[in-house]
């Protein structure tokens, strides 16, 4: 019976619903190498099966095999897990189980998504380092005005004589924080889980990219990454073989970008009526904003030269450099503005402090 429960709680509770993009670029090199080898596809799943350690993964993978012992192929059998399976991968399968290159197709698939990882990641490397200077900034700040300040205060409230307004300001403040801590702290909760509810609403969503876009250097990274991403996925949809149409629909949802993917229902609409995919681009892109002109021009080369493919990975490991050279810069300018802050925060407390004292030992004096 205890068993039985252990079972249940495992199954319904502890366990996480996410597959890192990493588990999934590592399960498709695996059934990749195993069925070039000759395996079998469901000796090859039963195998990889085994070497995953995500127990949702796991479930998802024995489901993978019911559905192609029941004779479905292996693309038509992730169509039916959409919870792991984006429709790019299972495109990517699709083509590669039609032309006869699945093998290939597996193992470009974990290549590139392998990719993309490590460029997410080194954003997100990036982008703690501002976040821990600035979290740890405001935890001085306020361990200031909530227990330095008031440690002093009894000082200048015996004192009879007018404090300057720099230290009526800074006490003021002291007392507000000190005198309102737990709402400030409900507060700040409720706008994270506001902040949070919301970017993931559609309209959410791109309210916040558009100003995402407008902050500067910040900016620049995002759409950077973004742009590499899309010719990542532009690269390995076409060199699996999948039609121009589907991909650029397939690229748009792959972007997970509100602006980006109705930008490319638009180009499909137009590649749709014959039109060149880099024309269709260009009338998306009047002001030049979301496709720089070196974009579209190695694109247009490798769309009149039938190298769309080798022409996105280009793209995308330029692109890739772009995201680093702009983090770079990004993280430049962090330090000063955290030293420019706490350094105007220094300079308010020191002169208040000092002000008044100094006007206290004169009226003494």
């Amino acid at each position: 019976m205890l068993e039985k429960k252990s079972s249940f709680l495992e199954q319904n509770i502890f366990v996480s619903k996410n597959v890192s993009v990493l588990d999934k670029a590592n399960f498709y090199e695996y059934i990749s190498v195993m069925i070039d080898g000759g395996v079998s596809f469901a000796e090859s799943l039963s195998s990889a099966h085994e070497k995953v350690e995500s127990t949702y993964f796991k479930k998802k993978i024995q489901e993978l095999i019911v559905y192609i012992s029941s004779w479905d192929s292996l693309s038509k059998a992730m169509k039916k897990i959409p919870q792991i399976f984006k429709l790019s991968e299972v495109s990517i399968v699709e083509s590669g189980e039609e032309t006869g290159w699945l093998v290939s197709s597996l193992a470009k698939l974990s290549e590139d998504m392998k990719k993309r990882e490590e460029l997410r990641k080194k954003i997100s490397w990036a982008l703690t380092y501002p976040t821990i200077i600035f979290v740890m900034l405001a935890a001085a700040v306020t361990v200031v005005l909530t227990y330095v300040v008031p440690s002093i205060q009894p000082l200048f409230e015996t004192a009879d004589v007018e404090l300057p307004a720099a230290t009526q300001a800074l006490i003021a403040t002291s007392d507000f924080i000190s005198g309102n801590f737990a709402l400030l702290i409900l507060i700040l909760i409720s706008c994270v889980v506001s902040f949070i509810w919301y970017k993931n609403t559609p309209s959410g969503r791109a309210s916040l990219e558009k100003i995402l876009f407008e902050i500067p250097l910040v900016g620049t990274v995002y759409k950077n990454y973004i742009l590499a991403n899309i010719a990542s996925t532009l690269a390995s949809l076409t060199g699996a073989g999948v039609n121009f149409v589907k991909t650029l629909s397939l690229v748009g949802r792959s972007s997970q970008s509100p602006l980006y993917e109705s930008l490319f229902d638009d180009i499909r609409t137009s590649v749709s009526k014959w039109e060149w995919i880099v024309a269709a681009m260009e009338e998306v892109n009047t002001d030049g904003r979301y496709f720089p002109t070196s974009f579209l021009q190695m694109l247009s080369v490798g769309e009149k030269t039938a190298s769309l493919e080798k022409i996105g990975h280009k793209l995308s490991s330029q692109y890739e450099r772009e995201v680093e050279y702009s983090l770079s810069n990004v993280t430049k300018w962090i330090e000063p503005l955290a030293l420019l802050v706490a350094g105007w925060f220094v300079l308010w407390f020191a002169f208040a402090i000092l002000w008044a004292i100094l006007k206290i030992t004169q009226v003494v004096g």
